[in-house]
């Protein structure tokens, strides 16, 4: 069987990334920036003649957005696109819509540091009646309350994505195809973490840039052979 390839990429500058404000689950769409960044996405995949076979998105329209742009620039608007809220951003609770400074000043360095880098530390989580909760919003109506988070720490937002990355993504590169994952910095980092076998204390210092397509090359048996980072300027 010949090998599988799949690419990790995260959606391009959000409005809130540009605002320096905690997004999480709120369905925030992608900058001016952001979509400039998934066009050139595109464009290394294509000079790298990377064509996936089948896409996986969240629920939330900046990693929905970048696939789409991305398939657009690359005339391969054919394939199947499926879209999962286990993919979605890490829950940041009730800091989701503060500002990452006014949290930090309030809360101090310590916790913030806790909580932002840490990989078991959620921030504190959304309270009854909160308009902000994801049972609120109608995509949402048809998951059981108990089973949306209210704020997720690292470790939480890794075992909902990996669980999913197992179910279903892993099945198409066990058939030897080519995988477009467009997601969010930490449902990747918690995919990241299991491919490379990252320790808790080396996933904390790992920063998954936006927009820039993470490339795994398995074997038949989903070994990993190779990691390529692509840029707008080449490979890193």
């Amino acid at each position: 069987m010949k090998s599988s390839t799949l690419i990790l990429l995260r959606h391009g500058e959000s409005l809130y990334n540009k605002e320096n404000l905690f997004t999480g689950w709120t369905d925030i769409d992608l900058s001016q920036k952001g979509t400039e960044e998934a066009k050139s996405a595109a464009q290394a995949l294509m000079r790298e003649e990377i064509f996936p076979d089948i896409c996986f998105t969240s629920w939330l329209k900046r990693a929905i957005h970048t696939a789409q742009i991305v398939l657009k620039e690359m005339e391969w608007e054919h394939i199947d696109s499926i879209k999962s809220w286990k993919l979605n951003e890490r829950h940041y609770g009730a800091w989701q819509r503060h500002n990452k400074d006014a949290i930090k000043k309030e809360v101090g360095e310590e916790m913030f540091v806790a909580v932002r880098r840490g990989y078991d530390t959620p921030p504190p989580p959304l309270e009854d009646g909160d308009p902000r909760l994801p049972e609120n919003e109608p995509k949402y109506k048809g998951i059981a309350p108990s089973c949306l988070p209210r704020s997720e720490s690292l470790k939480d937002t890794r075992r909902r994505a990996l669980n999913y990355f197992i179910e279903s993504i892993a099945p198409h590169l066990a058939r030897g195809e080519t995988v477009l994952v467009s997601a969010h910095g930490n449902s990747l980092r918690s995919l990241v973490m299991a491919i490379e076998r990252l320790s808790p204390s080396q996933i904390v210092k790992l920063e998954i840039p936006t927009g820039t397509p993470w490339i795994y090359k398995f074997d038949e048996t989903m070994h990993l052979l190779q990691k390529r980072i692509l840029t707008k300027s080449g490979e890193i």
